[in-house]
């Protein structure tokens, strides 16, 4: 019941930057935690940075200094801005999120967007 959708990918040249953004429809209680993940060709996909939702923030340490993430929690809505990028970002982007879906039940469910495409090459 929970649906994510991200946009803003694209093709950039190295040094470049690109703003993704990720927004969550649906019926929740909260959402407790989103964050952004890629996935190479030939890769595992792994994390790039999350966000709580009372702010903390986790970053891998191939983006540090290079990404900032951010969200709104009222919009349900995170970003990653990407600065500097590198042909070694070019991936697949996909959004995840923890939603604690009602008042009266604290578990949390996990979902994730349907990606999309970063491609850094001159």
């Amino acid at each position: 019941q929970v649906q994510l959708v991200e946009s803003g990918g694209g093709l950039v040249q190295p040094g470049g930057s690109l703003r993704l953004s990720c927004a969550a429809s649906g019926s929740a209680f909260s959402i407790n935690a989103m964050g952004w993940y890629r996935q190479a060709p030939g890769k595992e996909r792994e994390l790039v940075a999350t966000i709580t939702r009372g702010g903390s923030i986790n970053y891998a340490d191939s983006v540090k200094g290079r990404f900032t993430i951010s969200r709104d929690n009222a919009k349900n809505t995170v970003y990653l801005q990407m600065n500097s990028l590198k042909p070694e970002d070019t991936a697949a982007y996909y959004c995840n999120a923890r939603i604690r879906r009602y008042l009266y039940d604290p578990r949390e469910i996990e979902v994730w967007g349907q990606g999309t495409r970063v491609t850094v090459s001159a």
